[in-house]
């Protein structure tokens, strides 16, 4: 039986397939997941966005469902969770502003606990300043972002993950399989059909 937990920033507008289908697929195998947001409490709800592809030069996007968290932000002790999962979205790009998003962000990274990322969240952890020196992907808009926060940022296809040492990265949502493979791995787990 797992035995680890993962703590989930979410927010507004969160990327719906980002969210939903890693917190489904690590509760499905036993891991305790809890999903927050700043200034929410467990019940509340985030709405959620789909990104899709079909053929601009950027996403489309169109709204997803609600979903309801299940912890409260306000009593989030970081020390007692084993690893971080960041969803992407047009959710990261105001969570980056809360200084208590970033204190967490931070704590995973310097205690060296696993941490997830996601298409936009690399914006999560460009801004708690944890990428010099670290290779990651991200969408790709992200790139340039990755960069000017000393990372480097390395571009693989959309359904490919990145891994470097207790980060791992995907371009997006295509990358679930081998993302989520990649992070439950980092975590310990094995697992076998």
């Amino acid at each position: 039986m797992v035995e680890k937990s993962i703590l989930v920033l979410a927010g507004d507008y969160v990327e719906d397939y980002e969210l939903m289908v890693p917190v489904q697929a690590l509760q499905a195998v036993g891991y305790t997941v809890d999903v927050v947001c700043p200034d929410k409490t467990s019940g509340d709800q985030v709405r959620t966005a789909i990104h899709d592809f079909e053929g601009d030069q950027t996403y489309s996007e169109k709204r997803g469902h609600n979903f309801t968290l299940n912890a409260t932000f306000a009593d989030v002790d970081e020390s007692s969770y084993d690893a971080l999962l960041l969803p992407g979205g047009r959710a990261p790009e105001y969570l980056r502003l809360n200084k208590r998003v970033i204190e967490i962000v931070k704590h995973f990274s310097e205690s060296d606990k696993p941490i997830a990322a996601i298409c936009h969240a690399l914006q999560l952890l460009a801004a708690a300043e944890i990428l010099k020196g670290r290779k990651c992907t991200a969408y790709p808009a992200c790139g340039p972002e990755v960069t000017l926060a000393g990372g480097e940022y390395v571009q693989i296809p959309v359904d490919e993950v990145h891994v470097d040492g207790n980060l791992v990265t995907a371009p997006a949502w295509p990358a679930h399989p081998a993302w989520l493979a990649a992070f439950m791995k980092v975590m310990g787990a094995e697992i076998s059909l």
